[in-house]
């Protein structure tokens, strides 16, 4: 229970001083006898909060950027309206600064024995989990000079999903798809392409590709043409440690991987090839396998949006080792890690071995854009230095995506806008050459 602000002005306005006496002690108390009655009179109308029925209701999950309603359903079962001011509480993250106070905070009115809906708009500016926190309800009586507060715990949680923003990519990448697996099938044998159907020879074709027993049985030369094999498995493994919480921009790294990682899972089950991920730093933090074309998507965004970097160095064996038993057959292994010096040559480069001699390995990687505008710097004496500081990282960078490159690996080195685009790029040239 509270007196209120405006209970406090009438209070001191008009005070009546009365003397009062005890044994060792003499004072005077100043007692308003009219407010003191009003005050109990307005207490005792006021609608007891602890009988209050909440319960909760709408949105369960929104992306990251987007905003998410959740319904509050007050229920007053007592014999007195309830007039009352409510905070429903949730965490920081829940809202943009500053639009906390005005988003969680409602005035509410529900008649005796009636409830009422009140909705609070969330926009989280973080991925994961938001779980609800208590409300708090302020019932005040009809004259507003006291009121009776308390709380009350209404679970709820909202799962903030990757935003996916690489989707804008998709058309045209699904465009170039078409042309590569629906209506230009090509000549050229390669490692992952199946047989698609025999035309007449027309000059200029690889004389390999001639089917001679078709053309025994007619009257030109028939040669075979190939298309990209479906239903190819592509595991999709994310380094989840320290060197993922690197920001880049307003986001770690890993949230740009993720950007990327869904982008080609996408394009992939669209072409009828089957996507799984391994999310991993020194245990599997997620493992996602056996999902449906029309199942992977949803599926994938729902298993990153409690993904979250890991203080601790990446074990590439335990990393590894998980990955070949995750993908027991020929697979295209696309893994999102650093291209930093120390954690490829002391910990991947001893254990690339096992994964290029029985599969395709990409490694993609978040380049900082930060770091090109640096080296564009001139003017000053910082900003040369700048630059040179710039150049000296990027030569690092291109020396050990050289050392992959020399293991048989696929390198795509991007800032966060540019790597989705460029990995979907990366997966098409290797369908279309016949390595997947």
């Amino acid at each position: 229970m509270a007196l209120t602000g405006r209970a406090a002005l009438i209070a001191a306005l008009g005070s009546v001083p009365v003397g009062i006496w005890a044994p060792g002690w003499t004072g005077i108390l100043a007692v308003n006898v009219p407010l003191a009655a009003a005050c109990a009179c307005d207490f005792a109308l006021a609608a007891p909060v602890r009988r209050l029925r909440l319960s909760r209701s709408g949105d369960t999950s929104a992306r990251l950027g987007d905003t998410a309603d959740v319904t509050l359903t007050v229920t007053n079962p007592s014999g007195r309206q309830l007039r009352a001011r409510l905070r429903d509480a949730w965490p920081p993250s829940s809202w943009q600064s500053g639009t906390e106070t005005a988003a969680s905070r409602h005035t509410i009115a529900v008649p005796a024995g009636e409830r009422r809906r009140i909705t609070t708009r969330l926009r989280p500016t973080r991925r994961g989990d938001r779980h609800a926190d208590r409300v708090t309800i302020r019932s005040y009586g009809p004259l507003g000079l006291f009121a009776r507060q308390g709380t009350h715990r209404v679970p709820w949680t909202v799962r903030v999903l990757p935003p996916f923003t690489s989707r804008k990519h998709l058309p045209s990448k699904l465009s170039r798809l078409r042309e590569l697996d629906g209506r230009t099938s090509v000549l050229t044998r390669g490692e992952g392409t199946e047989f698609d159907s025999l035309r007449e020879y027309v000059p200029g074709d690889d004389t390999r590709s001639i089917d001679w027993r078709a053309t025994a049985r007619q009257s030109t030369v028939a040669v075979r043409t190939w298309r990209p094999e479906r239903d190819r498995h592509i595991l999709l493994v994310l380094d989840t440690g320290r060197t993922s919480a690197g920001r880049v921009g307003d986001a770690p790294r890993l949230d740009a991987s993720m950007d990327a990682a869904l982008l080609l899972a996408a394009l992939a089950s669209r072409a009828g090839d089957r996507v799984d991920l391994l999310a991993y730093d020194r245990r599997v933090r997620s493992l996602l396998q056996g999902r449906t074309a029309g199942d992977v998507l949803p599926s994938l965004v729902n298993a990153m949006a409690t993904l979250e970097p890991e203080l601790v160095e990446t074990d590439a064996r335990g990393l590894t080792a998980t990955a070949l038993r995750s993908a027991p057959r020929r697979s295209l292994i696309v893994l999102f890690t650093t291209l930093d010096a120390a954690p490829v040559e002391e910990g991947l480069l001893p254990v690339l071995p096992q994964l290029t001699q029985r599969h395709t390995v990409v490694v993609a990687s978040v380049a900082d854009p930060h770091v090109a505008r640096m080296a564009e710097a001139r003017g000053h004496t910082d900003a040369v230095y700048e630059a040179a500081a710039a150049a000296q990282a990027r030569t690092e960078r291109r020396r050990i995506a050289d050392q992959l490159r020399r293991h048989g690996v696929t390198v795509v080195d991007a800032t966060p806008d540019d790597l989705p685009p460029a990995l979907a790029d990366a997966y098409l040239e290797l369908k279309t050459t016949g390595r997947l």
